[in-house]
């Protein structure tokens, strides 16, 4: 956690302060957006986090009347647009738009230029992606339960595939291993998801947690058996699908989307932010774009649900991390 210096203050200025800071955070809550509103995301364009951010932008600027521009910052993950976030003025011109990669960065990387907690105000939580459960057709499991005693009777001899070390994938693998009993299944880290996808296909690999709207075309053309969806119940869109949560009680694993500013954003922009996004996700031609993209929609998030939803999030993941020793790539 960074400490912060105060800057030395004239005598009378802790006397006045208290009286002005209040008018002034209204005075610039009520001024504000001021100015373009910049949104920065973790992932380049085009890719699953980007297209949300870009459909929620959009109906944002409608209700500003100042724009709310993309901007993708990719690179170490989500570290380097985060800590831009962190570092930005605090008067809600800068936001952030990310995943469940910003809730292991402190465990990944112990030396972060920011603190994923206390440099951010979680403004709303957008959504979950959940992932589905697929083994190549050369894997002779018809099932979770099926998959899980071939490991449990082979310990070593199989592997799995991921998006990369400490990736949402790998994470959610070693999550569902450790649930089962703590099975032995080699991990094959790969750039991204699609880049693993080749190797599933043919075989080299035998399994992979991806998220649904990835895996399930695969699926459905019948070049890969899906076994199990990570929700705590089935989808309505695959409603023949089990639930892991059906052979490995409590499992559940997501990718979740969330909009923080940088800590320190006065309160009355952060609710007003909030509001914005609550209604744009509460839009019924919103809503099917995304639930084509296999999201579970928030449209009733506060800040402050927002805010125990990260604390949740990054307590189970750096346990899990510690845990299996996990590092980054």
């Amino acid at each position: 956690m960074h400490r912060r210096t105060l800057l030395r203050l004239p005598a009378l200025a802790p006397l006045a302060a208290p009286a002005l800071w209040p008018a002034a955070a209204r005075a610039q809550a009520a001024a504000w957006p001021s100015q373009p509103i910049r949104l920065l995301v973790p992932f380049s364009a085009g890719g699953p986090t980007d297209l949300p951010a870009r459909l929620v932008a959009d109906e944002l600027s409608k209700s500003f009347g100042q724009r709310v521009v993309v901007e993708n910052r990719t690179g170490s993950g989500v570290i380097v647009a985060s800590d831009a976030v962190a570092k930005a003025p605090k008067d809600g011109h800068t936001l952030l738009y990310t995943t469940v990669g910003h809730s292991v960065a402190r465990a990944l990387f112990p030396h972060l230029p920011f603190d994923p907690i206390a440099d951010f105000q979680p403004v709303a939580h957008i959504g979950r992606i959940h992932n589905v459960v697929m083994v190549n057709k050369a894997v002779p499991a018809q099932s979770l339960p099926e998959l899980l005693k071939l490991f449990r009777d082979n310990p070593g001899k199989y592997d799995y595939a991921s998006n990369g070390n400490g990736g949402s994938i790998h994470l959610a693998t070693e999550l569902l291993l450790a649930m089962a009993g703590g099975l032995e299944v080699n991990h094959v880290a790969y750039r991204g998801s699609t880049a693993a996808m080749p190797d599933l296909l043919s075989g080299n690999v035998s399994m992979m947690v991806d998220v649904i709207s990835s895996g399930m075309p695969f699926i459905e053309r019948g070049e890969m058996r899906g076994l199990a969806i990570t929700a705590r119940e089935r989808s309505p869109l695959y409603p023949d699908l089990p639930t892991v949560a059906e052979t490995v009680p409590g499992y559940e694993s997501f990718t979740w989307h969330m909009v923080l500013a940088p800590a320190g954003t006065p309160a009355e922009t952060v609710a007003t932010l909030n509001r914005a996004i609550n209604a744009v996700m509460a839009q019924e031609g919103v809503r099917q774009t995304l639930r084509k993209q296999a999201m579970d929609i928030v449209s009733d998030s506060t800040p402050q649900s927002s805010a125990a939803f990260l604390r949740a999030e990054i307590e189970k993941w750096e346990a899990l991390i510690v845990r299996a020793g996990i590092k980054a790539s």
